[in-house]
């Protein structure tokens, strides 16, 4: 199995709610014993934990497909698992999905368009701002405090969530460890 987190790279990204899925990955990579088998062809961060893959892709957002397809054929890998922010739902839930569209995610959309969008999706809700127009600067800017004292239960309650999925249902899951958020 791929496990995907979705974020960009570089530190200037690193707390902001657009690495929400890198975060998770990190969690994972300190809790197992993993090996660091990135190439510059996977265009991204890859680690080996067990038989299951981790991977940060480091194209940006709107390219993370690329960095997926790559390692997904090269390991040829049926299946993955993407966690990433979620606009439509409210801070600190946790919902899970097989399939589906995109709902204007550029990493979605990117992967979607790459692999196809039969994945199963690890949905992190980061709320959303007042307007439309601040989505881009709201996914780019860091949590607040508040929201930085809950940050490390809601990414090990997910990380939680993605060991299982390794072994369980999407729907078996969902009804385990689904949460609306604090």
């Amino acid at each position: 199995m791929l496990i995907v987190g979705l974020g960009n790279p570089g530190s200037a990204y690193a707390s902001t709610r657009h690495n929400i899925g890198f975060m998770v990955i990190d969690e994972l990579t300190r809790r197992h014993s993993v090996q660091n088998i990135s190439k510059s062809s996977f265009e991204g961060e890859l680690f080996k934990m067990g038989q299951h893959f981790l991977l940060k892709p480091t194209t940006f957002m709107n390219l993370s497909g690329r960095s997926i397809l790559a390692v997904k054929n090269f390991y040829k890998i049926d299946d993955v698992i993407v966690i990433h922010d979620d606009l439509d739902l409210p801070f600190g839930a946790l919902r899970f999905k097989s399939g589906g569209g995109h709902g204007g995610h550029n990493g979605l959309k990117s992967t979607d368009a790459a692999i196809s969008s039969e994945y199963v999706r690890v949905r992190m809700g980061i709320g959303k701002p007042e307007h439309k127009s601040q989505v881009a600067d709201y996914v780019l800017h860091p949590f607040t405090s508040d929201e930085q004292t809950k940050l490390s239960v809601w990414i090990a309650n997910a990380a939680d969530a993605v060991e299982m999925l390794l072994n369980n249902s999407c729907s078996d899951v969902a009804a385990k460890c689904s949460s609306k958020g604090f």
